[in-house]
């Protein structure tokens, strides 16, 4: 009697493991339907709260749809957004009849397929330039004291 309980109980226990490992071989299938398709199209970075920081991406590819993880920079408030990447010019000089001044940016790179500008002008306040002291101030708490 001992014996054909503990033959039940092992089939019992294979039975189980078998399943488990089958589960496992379903769940493993999953992301090889997110390779099939090779033309996803992501849209914008929303935050989670607010205009910045932590947030969720949706993709879209025929009739599949995934959400990825992704961040807003909290300095970025620029309207041409964070997923486009462009190489900047010096600042010119100020134009004292707008009180700004200003600079363009060629496309460098487009992240998640963005649709971005190929040049760009962005422009910025102009600052009052203030005199820096000259050698003879120095800061405390920068530095060595000897």
């Amino acid at each position: 009697m001992r014996s054909l309980f503990s033959i039940a109980l092992l089939l019992l226990v294979v039975l189980i493991t078998a399943e488990a490992s089958m589960k496992k071989k379903e769940k493993g299938k999953e992301p090889k339907a997110d390779a099939e398709c090779s033309e996803w199209q992501y849209g914008k970075c929303v935050p989670n709260s607010g205009d910045c920081g932590a947030g969720i991406r949706e993709a879209t590819c025929n009739e599949q749809t995934k959400k990825t993880k992704c961040k807003v920079p909290c300095n970025w408030k620029k309207d041409f957004g964070a997923d486009c990447k462009y190489k900047f010019g010096r600042w010119a000089e100020c134009d004292t009849t707008t009180g700004t001044r200003s600079r363009s940016g060629t496309l460098k790179k487009a992240l998640f397929n963005a649709e971005c500008q190929s040049t760009i002008k962005v422009s910025k306040p102009c600052t009052p330039k203030t005199p820096k002291p000259k050698g003879g101030e120095k800061k405390k708490g920068k530095g060595k004291e000897n």
